[in-house]
């Protein structure tokens, strides 16, 4: 059986975040198919008037939502985004923003997450919706 803590950190630690979440700072704090949460530095992360550029929101999200989706579709299946949504609330110009992203639905060959992202002082700045297909992983 599937040990959810400990198995889905050592997926997570073998597959890693991709390039752009490691490119944009993105951190994996917690990893489980019921809550997966990331950081990411505002810094590095802005659009030229300072402010986190709401694209920036996105990329946290997809990576929260489509690695979710992944752990959650299991071996020999692979699980893309075909459809996202954000609305930006807030904007945060310093530190970091936190994703925490929650399953709304779980099933064979979709899941749907809703990704909250806050900053430093907790205050709502977008709120991300992604829906994944799974399917059956591709031949090498």
């Amino acid at each position: 059986m599937f040990n959810q803590t400990e198995d889905a950190s050592a997926w997570l630690e073998k597959r890693g975040g991709g390039a752009l979440a490691d490119k944009m700072g993105i951190e994996f704090t917690e990893f489980t198919i019921q809550r997966a949460v990331a950081r990411m530095p505002v810094e590095g992360n802005t659009q030229p008037a300072m402010l986190m550029h709401g694209g920036a929101y996105v990329v946290l999200g997809e990576s929260l939502g489509s690695m979710a989706a992944n752990l959650h579709a299991g071996a020999g299946k692979l699980a893309v985004g075909i459809e996202i949504n954000a609305s930006h609330n807030r904007s945060a110009t310093s530190g970091y923003v936190t994703g925490v992203c929650t399953p709304i639905h779980l099933g064979r060959t979709l899941t749907t997450h809703e990704i909250v992202v806050t900053d430093d002082q907790g205050r709502r700045c977008s709120t991300i919706r992604i829906t994944n297909l799974i399917k059956e992983m591709p031949a090498a």
